[in-house]
């Protein structure tokens, strides 16, 4: 499992022209999925991406999680962060899961973190066309 944690003051996703998912502070995580990857996995993720101290405190100083300061998160399903640029100049997917394990473990992803900030995040669409805005 890999990830891309982005800080934001906002960000949002749309596919075919409508909004799927939208929010002000907080993060925009991009989550790739591999076969080697398990619900302990899974656990371990969500809370460190609910936890990790990114954003300052009353000093400037990076000291506060995404929960410290009331944030949301907004997940997207992004199965090139597994892609390879070893052999060649077109990457390798080859290490990124098929969506008959991948959307299973995706949505399990998003039950964990609404369990671990106890509330509901905003989402992209599996497999879809997206289009990202920050």
């Amino acid at each position: 499992m890999k990830v891309v944690i982005q800080r934001v003051s906002k960000a949002s996703v749309t596919v075919e022209g409508n909004v799927t998912g939208e929010i002000e502070t907080g993060l925009l995580v991009l989550l790739g999925i591999e076969d080697a990857d398990t619900d302990e996995d899974i656990q371990w993720l969500s809370g460190k991406i609910v936890n990790l101290r990114i954003f300052n405190d009353e000093n400037e100083v990076m000291n506060k999680s995404v929960n410290d300061v009331s944030g949301d998160i907004l997940l997207v399903s992004q199965f090139t962060l597994h892609g390879s640029t070893k052999k060649g100049a077109r990457p390798s997917y080859i290490r990124a899961s098929k969506p008959d394990f991948a959307i299973p473990m995706y949505e399990k992803m998003i039950g964990q973190l609404e369990k671990d900030l106890g509330k509901k995040i905003q989402t992209g669409i599996f497999g879809a066309d997206m289009k990202v805005a920050l």
